[in-house]
């Protein structure tokens, strides 16, 4: 065996060094990118509630605590990646609530 066989620890450490920070910079972009994935999918969902919400009538909108003024606003907010539109907001209830 030579010499170069085997790389100097020097060597070896910075090679494990960049490999490390490459793959916590894939790890980042990978969820970065699920996060951005799960926020439009957060939109997407708002914007299907709206649509659905604004048919409604301003006495009916008013009924389930609405205004017509504000409704794209409250449903975004309640969309919000903070609160995530799994069913059970207020603005996702009242839109599943009988017409």
């Amino acid at each position: 065996m030579t010499g170069h066989d085997h790389p100097a620890p020097a060597q070896t450490s910075l090679r494990s060094g960049a490999e490390v920070t490459f793959a916590n910079s894939i790890s980042s972009l990978g969820a970065r990118f699920t996060d951005w994935v799960a926020t439009a999918a957060d939109y997407y969902t708002a914007a299907a509630t709206c649509q659905q919400l604004s048919r409604l009538s301003d006495a009916e909108l008013q009924r389930r605590g609405f205004s017509r003024a504000t409704l794209a606003s409250d449903i975004c907010q309640a969309c919000d990646r903070g609160n995530r539109c799994d069913g059970q907001s207020r603005t996702v209830m009242a839109w599943q609530a009988e017409p």
